[in-house]
């Protein structure tokens, strides 16, 4: 069973990146394939734990121009770096005229067609068009935008408290009450994004970020939406980018993804807040793959002895192959908790 290769969450649990299907240039893009006629098929860049295993249509999103074109340093003084990555850095940041402190993700775009060195600059557009439509307490704020050849830099909502998954590494696991806080934040601000038809396909514990460190009721937010999608009416999605743990098996099998695709990845975190452990977690990742597909995970006595059977229930409701419950109908395990009544 998947259990027996289960680690606590610590760093060295996060799986490295790869690609099973084609060579990586060892830089962290993925070149992308062509979609149908008519639809736009922009590549992905992944993180360090994510992986590519091919894509396929992905609707495009055309707007008019959301970007600045001037110096970003005109208006912002960029000060110490957050956090940096393959082909961007975050820093602090303070607007000159208010003295509001900001997040300023700088990502470096590719100069031309065919260089593997940056990001598509149509990938941080859709994320940006994204990002602009979402307005929620639970999910990061975009302020502003600024674009030249070289470079696009986001201004974010400055957020400090820490990710997720170290809250959890630092804690080991949760009570169920715990786990409740932040599962209400977390379907809040997905079941808002959902009713917009755009879907994450990326969350995990990394990508959830605690507003303040050390607050008795931690408040969450939602980051990262590079693999965001805003779906459309009659076009199939696909895409095989993700993160071996987190991602739904109607990724690695091909097949149209949707908003239920972000309700497996509840499960799995619901599975990791209660536990402190990864429930598909192999010691490849093939064998994760493989642990995913065929459902293989169990509730350890060890890990799950003093969970409710409604908790586990609504894991295991989450962790279907096929039908999956939506954010509201599968939310009866948190409202009971919370309201006290079936």
């Amino acid at each position: 069973m998947a259990g027996r290769a289960q680690a606590c969450l610590s760093r060295k649990c996060r799986a490295p990146s790869l690609n099973l299907l084609m060579a990586r240039d060892g830089t962290g893009a993925c070149p992308g394939n062509p979609g149908p006629a008519g639809i736009q098929e922009p590549p992905c860049n992944l993180e360090d734990d994510e992986v590519f295993l091919g894509s396929e249509a992905r609707p495009s999103s055309t707007q008019a121009d959301p970007f600045r074109h001037c110096s970003v340093e005109e208006l912002y003084e960029l000060l110490e770096t957050l956090g940096s990555g393959h082909f961007g850095v975050v820093r602090r940041c303070q607007e000159r005229s208010t003295g509001v402190f900001y997040a300023a993700k700088s990502v470096k775009v590719r100069k031309r067609k065919g260089s593997r060195l940056g990001v598509e600059r149509e990938q941080v557009e859709r994320e940006v068009c994204i990002l602009q439509q979402l307005q929620h307490p639970n999910i990061m704020r975009l302020y502003d935008v600024f674009a030249n050849q070289a470079e696009m830099v986001l201004i974010l909502e400055l957020i400090l408290g820490g990710e997720l998954f170290d809250f959890i590494a630092e804690k080991e696991l949760l009570s169920e009450d715990e786990a409740i806080e932040f599962l209400q934040q977390i379907l809040l601000g997905l079941a808002y994004m959902h009713a917009l038809r755009i879907a994450h396909f990326d969350l995990k514990p990394e990508n959830i970020m605690l507003l303040e460190k050390g607050a008795p009721k931690p408040r969450i937010k939602i980051i990262d939406f590079g693999l965001a999608q805003k779906l459309q009416e009659g076009v199939a999605y696909k895409s095989l980018c993700g993160t071996p743990q987190y991602i739904a098996p109607e990724v690695i099998n091909y097949e149209a993804l949707s908003t239920a695709t972000d309700m497996w990845s509840i499960g799995v975190i619901t599975y990791i807040l209660l536990s402190g452990m990864s429930p598909f977690q192999g010691e490849t990742d093939e064998e994760t793959l493989s642990n995913v597909v065929s459902g293989n995970y169990e509730f350890e006595a060890k890990y799950f002895s003093q969970t409710s059977e409604m908790a586990k229930d609504f894991i295991q409701k989450l962790l279907l192959k096929e039908p999956r419950e939506s954010c509201m109908e599968e939310g009866k395990w948190i409202l009971v908790c919370v309201l006290g009544t079936e």
